[in-house]
């Protein structure tokens, strides 16, 4: 392991029964972000996601396909693989609760929190949706049809009484609130933080953490006729990944505790208090980040299967391209907050931002430096106020940009860079370099070097969320492969005068709708 500081972040791992969509790419598309801006800034990063397979849920669903449980997953497992080559995620690591290794990490877990006096052996009785995998309170029920009663959710539930251990959760309700606030960003954003301790202000009840009415699960150790419940098995992942139970293992104690698991604010409380409980309990240090990012309505509706506007990832990347896509889900929104995905949107953020900001600053620049500087990268003047300003503004962003990052402030840090594209072809237009071809080619040398300079700053930046097309400004500036780190930002660092160019191709092309 090398000697650089350590990032670990995880997406949650994603319920096999049923497809990817928006929701999925959206949360692993923010990890991607995070994982490769920290890689760039010099960090040994961990970025894990998966599948969680266990539950009654997939059984049934494996049944009604006519296959077996593995077989199922196997399928869907793999679509979720594929969806992650497809959107070009960075992941280092993909785990299925399937897998031995997590078997292993479980059961470990379990007796660590049994052996410290955590976990019980009684008796649960309650409403239990099999569709949301969660028991409620008559008074959390809604009426359905004739004297069919409903989870709040408008699921079916049904009457269960069984054997159950329970972890004691109640014992952890000070423990918890002294956590959130001794790591005061321990829940982002913070009115979800709010929402986690309301809740666990209100009065914590002890979990049931088993069940006996079905199989396909990890058995808890010394009695299978228990299979252990969702909560336990899934959130466990994080550990596998990182080596547990071998808590001595170099990777272990290089990753462990998690600096960020990213999730829907629909499973917020499971990771932000039953987690850390169960770690608190198993003496294991809880991540030092819980964020909980919003969800995507369609054209202002909400997505259901029911009204069959299921927005499939694979179709708009089809349609849109993929960096454009990337960039348009993390810039269009502030993390964290709900959004409206939207065709006109999109086109718009495609349009403006990347062919005409971006796209055209690059192109009309690099192609003036192609025709009018004998294809070579031109050796600049003295610099005037207005060089060393826009220059200035470029050297300084990736402070502005880490800083956003930090918070997980995606929408933010892609606005700094572009407020300083947005300049970039304000100096680029007020410097006219097509007229001082004719009256002044050396400061058109300059004006056109500075740009340059400009586009090559900009295309290391925006490598996180549109690697591809960052790869192809990169290549079109002669910049070789170990230069494009956040080391190489800055003014100690400029491009080489001289540098063959060739005739560049744009990179960003508008969209029409045919």
């Amino acid at each position: 392991m090398s000697g650089k500081p350590s990032f670990y972040i995880t997406t949650p791992i994603y319920y096999v029964n049923d497809i990817p969509h928006i929701g999925h790419a959206y949360t692993t598309l923010a990890c991607d972000y995070l994982a490769r801006f920290k890689r760039l800034d010099g960090f040994d990063v961990m970025f894990l996601t998966g599948t969680d397979e266990h539950g009654q849920k997939v059984e049934k669903s494996a049944a009604a396909a006519g296959k077996t449980p593995i077989e199922f997953c196997d399928q869907v497992s793999q679509r979720f693989r594929e969806l992650a080559e497809f959107m070009n995620y960075s992941n280092d690591d993909f785990i299925r609760t399937t897998e031995e290794r997590h078997k292993i990490a479980c059961q470990d877990l379990w007796k660590k929190l049994e052996d410290n006096g955590h976990i019980y052996l009684d008796k649960y009785s309650g409403w239990y949706s099999v569709r949301d995998e969660a028991f409620y309170g008559e008074a959390e029920l809604i009426e359905g049809e004739g004297d069919a009663k409903l989870a709040p959710t408008g699921a079916p539930v049904e009457w269960v009484e069984e054997e159950s251990y329970f972890f004691r959760l109640s014992a952890f309700e000070d423990k918890l609130l002294e956590f959130y606030e001794n790591l005061p960003a321990t829940v982002l954003p913070k009115s979800r933080k709010n929402e986690v301790k309301s809740f666990v202000e209100g009065g914590l009840r002890d979990l049931s953490v088993s069940r006996t009415s079905f199989k396909w699960g990890v058995p808890v150790p010394g009695n299978d006729k228990h299979i252990m419940y969702v909560w336990i098995d899934a959130l466990t992942n994080y550990m596998t990944a990182a080596g547990y139970p071998d808590q001595n293992s170099e990777k272990f104690k290089k990753f462990w505790p998690a600096d960020i698991h990213m999730v829907g604010k629909d499973i917020l409380r499971f990771h932000a208090l039953y987690w850390p409980a169960f770690l608190m309990g198993a003496g294991i240090d809880p991540a030092k980040r819980i964020f909980a990012h919003g969800w995507w309505t369609n054209e202002g509706q909400k997505i259901s299967k029911s009204l069959g506007n299921v927005i499939d990832p694979f179709e708009i990347v089809e349609e849109f391209g993929l960096d454009q896509v990337r960039y348009f889900l993390m810039r269009e929104v502030p993390f964290g907050n709900d959004g409206d995905f939207s065709r006109q949107s999109m086109i718009n953020r495609i349009n403006s931002d990347l062919a005409n900001d971006l796209g055209n600053l690059a192109q009309r620049s690099l192609s003036m430096i192609f025709k009018n500087c004998d294809g070579v990268m031109p050796t600049p003047g003295s610099l005037t106020d207005a060089d060393s300003e826009i220059l200035a503004a470029v050297d300084e962003l990736l402070g502005k940009v880490r800083e956003h990052v930090d918070v997980q402030a995606i929408s933010k840090s892609l606005e700094a860079i572009w407020r300083v594209v947005s300049d970039a072809n304000g100096y680029f237009a007020g410097q006219e370099p097509w007229a001082l071809k004719k009256t002044d080619p050396e400061r058109m040398a300059t004006v056109l070097y500075v740009t340059a300079e400009i586009i090559r700053q900009i295309s290391i930046l925006t490598q996180p969320i549109m690697p591809a097309s960052s790869a192809k400004l990169l290549d079109q500036l002669k910049i070789p492969d170990d230069e494009r780190g956040f080391d190489q930002l800055g003014s100690e660092r400029r491009l080489v005068s001289g540098t063959i160019m060739e005739k560049p191709e744009g990179v960003f092309p508008r969209y029409v709708e045919s």
